[in-house]
């Protein structure tokens, strides 16, 4: 490469550090007020949210309280998009387009915080059964937080140009919000964003601290049905019978030979048994097992092997133990595609969010094996897409639990799940504005 063209390409790179040291700076300057008028009603925001979750499907009161303030923002909103879906836009002259997603969804567990502002509420799930529910994941600060940086964003539009595209997203829980809203026309109705940004709360991870993962960052997730059948009979007469539940105790170990044996071991794989029910007395052999199975993956191809296997397996076994009739194997549709983080784009963000909330506090972040639907937005368009992971414990509550090493700090999905909402809060609004008005500065922009 001629010397003139290196010298060329240095002074570019410094510039654009420049200008994003320069966006990082202004928007710095105004920050502190901005939070220190807003802080206390984005707060009781949160716990209202808290105090009245709604189920997936179910998110009409919640989409309704985030249109209100979208609009009161200036944004552009539609509501009912693939369910309770919300989408605002706000345009602000030419340039690229961001979507930034929140989801709205709780969980059905039984809330044991002990908070003032603690959840009571209980509703009908689409089973028809009564069931608690809990903002167990932190949807309700994600939420909070979404329109938070909506509000300071757009106080800030001096300092962008281009199109916000926000989406409060439901039933991201069961794996089909993102799906829903795709299918009824995000982005042929509201146009096609340059990039996609979300945040998830993570009680691994200290509040006021965010974590980065390169490449994958959350898997596939697929939810199987599977009834092995066999023929009843007295317990004392086994061999007039063929027994469903010895089939499925030798079906639930050799699944996980998929992973230990089949697959490659430098492609994350997990296999779970999360359910099984056969049998209804001591002394009575049952017809059938009904078995319920999580899978994980990242890449197509392993994904691809392990449902297979997992047909295999319960077609050969069953005729080993000869059962009466082969397996059914139900898997959900719409599974949960997993996350891709654009490592040019989370070495971006590095840099950026080490500017804004100072080099420590950004920390590079393992991969998990959680699902999250996120990933539909990049992988539906093959954009840049970053899920970035939010501290969400009190540092000095997470150092004892390390410390001890008996008593962990109550994780996602937890009836004990209780974030650090205010620094919490606060570090997340920080860093989605900052990516924000990176991607969409003057400069970038062009």
């Amino acid at each position: 490469m001629p010397m003139m063209m290196i010298v060329r390409m240095m002074f570019l790179c410094l510039a654009l550090q420049a200008c994003a040291a320069h966006v990082t700076q202004a928007q710095g300057a105004g920050f502190d007020r901005f939070w220190q008028r807003a802080e206390p009603g984005y707060l009781e925001l949160y716990r209202e949210l808290h105090r009245h979750p709604e189920l997936a499907l179910q998110e009409e009161k919640t989409s309704e309280r985030a249109a209100e303030q979208l609009r009161r923002f200036g944004y552009e909103v539609t509501t009912r998009v693939g369910g309770f879906g919300v989408v605002a836009v706000l345009k602000n002259g030419p340039g690229r387009t961001v979507l930034v997603r929140g989801d709205m969804d709780g969980l059905p567990v039984q809330e044991d915080t002990g908070l003032t502002f603690a959840s009571k509420q209980r509703v009908v799930d689409p089973s028809g059964q009564e069931v608690p529910v809990m903002h167990a994941c932190g949807h309700d600060l994600h939420l909070t937080n979404l329109l938070a940086t909506a509000e300071w964003l757009a106080a800030e539009k001096a300092s962008w140009r281009g199109t916000l595209m926000i989406v409060a997203q439901p039933a991201e829980e069961i794996g089909e919000g993102a799906r829903r809203m795709i299918a009824d026309g995000l982005f042929t109705r509201f146009g096609r964003p340059d990039y996609a940004l979300a945040l998830h709360v993570e009680p691994e991870l200290a509040s006021g601290h965010v974590g980065i993962v390169s490449g994958w960052a959350a898997a596939n997730t697929d939810s199987l049905d599977i009834d092995l059948y066999g023929r009843g009979g007295h317990g004392s007469r086994p061999q007039d019978a063929v027994d469903p539940i010895v089939l499925a105790a030798q079906y639930i170990t050799a699944l996980q030979t998929l992973v230990s044996r089949r697959n490659d071991p430098q492609q994350p794989a997990v296999i779970t048994v999360g359910s099984i029910h056969g049998g209804s007395k001591h002394s009575i052999i049952p017809d059938s097992v009904h078995l319920q199975l999580t899978v994980r993956s990242y890449s197509d191809v392993t994904r691809a092997a392990l449902l297979e296997g997992i047909r295999q397996i319960a077609v050969d076994l069953s005729t080993t133990f000869r059962a009466p009739k082969p397996p059914t194997i139900t898997i959900k549709e719409s599974y949960t595609p997993a996350v891709w983080n654009d490592p040019k784009l989370a070495s971006q963000a590095r840099e950026w969010l080490s500017s804004a909330l100072g080099k420590p506090a950004v920390e590079d972040f393992q991969p998990q094996m959680s699902g999250e639907d996120f990933g539909r937005y990049g992988r539906e368009l093959k954009i840049p897409s970053l899920l970035l992971r939010l501290g969400a414990t009190p540092a000095e509550k997470l150092q004892a639990s390390k410390a001890s090493g008996a008593t962990p700090v109550p994780g996602l999905h937890s009836s004990k799940f209780q974030p650090d909402a205010p620094l919490t809060l606060r570090t997340g609004l920080r860093a989605l504005s900052t990516l924000v008005t990176a991607l969409l500065s003057q400069k970038s922009a062009r």
